[in-house]
């Protein structure tokens, strides 16, 4: 199926998500997850009108970006090696997986400018999936505050692939908790407004507990 019809569809799910939680569809962020998929294809989800694309190893995100360049706006969700930084910092323009303070560092380090950051939060503790602890999060932040090219607009996590809706849905629910308290803090350095959660798989749920940023890839553009 084309990226248009795919597309189509994704937004009347964000539409009856956003109707039964009260919200706008103009909310969310859609990014267009291209791992998996050819430049070609990255680029007929472009021009069906997805201007965030979401890339997560350096190599494929290297390679799209050298014939892509700034037609489209750049977000970063896999885990970045610290020694990986300065080949990429400066061509993203979002990190979703900013985890531990030695990235942080080589980030400040290396970047031109601010760059705008999720912190990467592992919600549902399972060893196969990285961040930090929902406990940690709050000392990372107040650590960060010397670090001033990094610009914290808010949390990132993935939820377990099952079919049980509602650990699902408590996965979200704490990290939107999480976001809360951060945001009552009032960081100049970590706004932190922003929730990234929800793909292909759990993204409706993930709108109905507050997500801001659905990371969509089989869905849109295939495997």
């Amino acid at each position: 199926m084309d990226v248009v019809t795919n597309l189509e569809k994704i937004k009347r799910n964000i539409s009856e998500a956003c109707g039964r939680s009260n919200r706008r569809s103009d909310e969310l962020t859609i990014i267009g997850v291209t791992k998996y998929v050819t430049i070609e294809r990255t680029v007929e989800a472009i021009e069906a009108g997805i201007e965030n694309i979401g890339e997560n190893r350096n190599e494929g995100f290297l390679e799209k970006y050298s014939e892509i360049g700034t037609k489209a706006k750049w977000h970063f969700i896999g885990s970045l090696q610290s020694r990986k930084v300065k080949d990429i910092i400066d061509k993203i323009d979002v990190l979703h997986s900013l985890d531990r303070l030695s990235l942080a560092k080589e980030i400040n380090k290396r970047a031109s400018n601010q760059v705008d950051c999720f912190i990467q939060v592992n919600v549902s503790g399972e060893e196969s999936k990285h961040g930090l602890a929902p406990e940690e999060v709050m000392p990372f932040i107040e650590n960060l505050t010397t670090y001033e090219k990094v610009h914290i607009i808010g949390l990132m996590t993935m939820a377990p692939h099952i079919d049980d809706e509602e650990k699902i849905r408590s996965v979200f629910r704490r990290l939107a908790e999480l976001r809360d308290s951060i945001q009552s803090k009032n960081y100049d350095h970590a706004p932190c407004s922003f929730l990234s959660m929800g793909m292909s798989n759990d993204y409706e749920i993930a709108i109905e507990e507050g997500a801001t940023h659905i990371r969509i890839g089989s869905n849109l553009v295939g495997n």
